[in-house]
C-alpha cells in the first residue's frame, strides 16, 4: 500500500517533457515583452541591400573592424561577418537578413526557453537582445523589426573568451544594429 502511494503522482504511460512547459504566467510575460515594443516608423526592406556595405569605412573604423568583410554561408538569411581581429579582444559581428517578423522569438517558432530576450527600442524601431544567460557569454543578438516581415539580425560574438561580459556583448549588438540602421535609413 506505500507503494501505491508513492506511485499516485506518476502516470505509468507519461515520458515526461523535455522542456518547461509554458504556463499561463509566463505567456503573459511574453506578451507583456511584446507589448514594449514601439510600432515600426516606417518600413525600411532588406531586399536587394548588400549587407557588407551596410557600415560606411567611418563606422567600420569605429567598430575595430580590421578584416575586409565577408558574405558567410546563409544560415536564415543572406549574412555578412565583420572580424574585429586587430586588437584584444577579438571579436567578431555577423549581420543578417532574417524572413521573419520580430515577434517570432517572442512568441513564435524562433522562441527558445534556453534564450533570454529583453525588448529594446534601435534608432526608433522595435528590437529586442537575444543571448544565453547561463554560462560563459559567448555572443549576444540584437533584432531590430525593420519592415514587415524583416528583421535586421546583427549578432556579436566573442572570439577572446572571458575578455567580454554579456551586458558588453548585448550593447555592442545594440550599436552596431543602430550603426546598420542609420546607414540604411539615409539610403532609403
Amino acid at each position: 500500500m506505500l507503494a501505491t502511494a508513492a506511485l499516485a503522482g506518476c502516470s505509468a504511460g507519461t515520458d515526461g517533457t523535455p522542456y518547461p512547459i509554458e504556463t499561463a504566467a509566463t505567456a503573459a510575460s511574453q506578451s507583456a515583452k511584446a507589448a514594449q515594443l514601439p510600432q515600426r516608423p516606417a518600413e525600411l526592406t532588406l531586399q536587394g541591400v548588400n549587407l557588407c556595405e551596410v557600415f560606411p569605412q567611418v563606422q567600420l573604423d569605429a567598430m575595430k573592424i580590421t578584416s575586409a568583410p565577408r558574405e558567410a554561408p546563409p544560415e536564415d538569411g543572406p549574412t555578412c561577418v565583420f572580424d574585429a581581429d586587430g586588437a584584444e579582444p577579438v571579436h567578431a559581428y555577423h549581420v543578417r537578413a532574417v524572413s521573419a517578423d520580430l515577434d517570432e522569438w517572442i512568441t513564435g517558432s524562433r522562441k527558445k526557453n534556453s534564450m533570454t530576450t529583453e525588448p529594446k527600442t534601435v534608432g526608433g524601431y522595435p528590437a529586442l537582445t537575444n543571448y544565453r544567460a547561463a554560462g560563459d557569454p559567448a555572443d549576444c543578438e540584437a533584432l531590430v523589426g525593420v519592415a514587415r516581415g524583416q528583421t535586421l539580425a546583427v549578432q556579436t560574438f566573442a572570439i577572446t573568451r572571458g575578455r567580454l561580459t554579456q551586458p558588453q556583448l548585448c550593447e555592442m549588438s545594440v550599436h552596431a544594429a543602430d550603426l546598420a540602421l542609420q546607414s540604411l535609413k539615409s539610403s532609403n
